[in-house]
């Protein structure tokens, strides 16, 4: 088999989870490129692989607006009989209405031609709102490290699994996807505060190429896609990222550290994140055990 992955990814997370994919398929045998998607970048035809694995994170419980983008270039292929394509998709917590990101997606590959034939969907760290304990972002790569090689097996058979979206999913996350047009508004307003050092490392990692140097300073343009890889990638925090600010998280994670205990996990979403951990573990008594202990106080 012959498996291109094509990545969004601004802070790594998502690129993290398909270069381990990609691992796991090259030790089964299959030749397997991957390909990050990046403004002005330019791919191979979809249609020389046996399979397409497209990967994006989830922002506002959407596809990214590059990857939609993306995805409308694809060659159109025979409808009578569809190109398989599976999704992986990264977001920052467990909630299933995460999985309403493929919506769009699916759409616009099917009028191409193409099916998606599987859905994956991994847990990893915050890059905005909050920012997790080293811990946690070790325990959510453990649990990624587990599903992984499934989802290696499953799309080299053939198979996948597809999550269900009902229309309460639909119609929140079409609300939602106002973050499309926000965005390049709020991006083109970032600033880099005296802290700046005219380091360009914004610059080198925005997928976008929406940040120029001028004079040693970051000046943003008006194509920023949120993927906050700027202001998370700033050795020095300098960067104010406007009305989101308050929500800026900055530096890069450690995974490979001690994993969170279901004690240590935080509150937000816990027992989402503690059902997902267990899940992954193969301990689905994980979340009841929590449930009946909170009965009892």
């Amino acid at each position: 088999m012959r498996a291109a992955l094509f990545v969004f990814s601004g802070t790594g997370n998502t690129m993290r989870v398909c270069t381990r994919l990609a691992e796991e398929l090259r030790a089964r045998g299959h030749e397997t490129e991957l390909y990050p998607i990046r403004a002005e970048s330019s791919y191979p035809d979809p249609r020389a692989y046996d399979v397409v694995i497209v990967g994006f994170p989830v922002h506002a419980f959407n596809a990214p607006e590059p990857v939609l983008k993306f995805l409308k270039t694809f060659p159109a292929a025979d409808k009578k009989a569809p190109r398989p394509v599976y999704l992986v998709r990264t977001s920052g917590e467990p909630l299933k209405m995460n999985d309403a990101s493929a919506i769009t997606p699916r759409r616009i590959l099917k009028h191409r031609g193409y099916c998606v034939l599987g859905e994956y969907r991994y847990v990893m760290p915050y890059n905005i709102i909050f920012r997790h304990s080293d811990g946690m972002a070790a325990r959510m790569w453990r649990a990624a490290e587990s599903g992984l090689p499934v989802a290696a097996e499953e799309i080299a058979e053939g198979g996948g699994r597809r999550e269900g979206v009902n229309v309460f999913k639909r119609m929140f996350t079409f609300v939602l996807r106002i973050e499309h047009t926000a965005m390049p508004i709020l991006g083109h307003r970032f600033k880099a505060t005296d802290k700046c050092i005219g380091c360009g490392a914004c610059a080198k990692v925005c997928p976008q190429g929406n940040i120029e140097m001028v004079d040693g300073r970051p000046k943003f343009k008006r194509s920023c896609a949120g993927c906050m890889g700027c202001a998370f990638s700033c050795p020095e925090d300098a960067l104010k990222i406007s009305l989101l600010n308050g929500w800026r998280v900055n530096g890069k994670y450690t995974f490979e550290g001690e994993p969170a205990a279901d004690s240590e996990v935080q509150r937000y979403c816990r027992k989402s994140y503690i059902r997902y951990f267990h899940r992954a573990e193969g301990d689905e008594s994980g979340g009841k055990a929590e449930k009946k202990k909170k009965a009892k106080k």
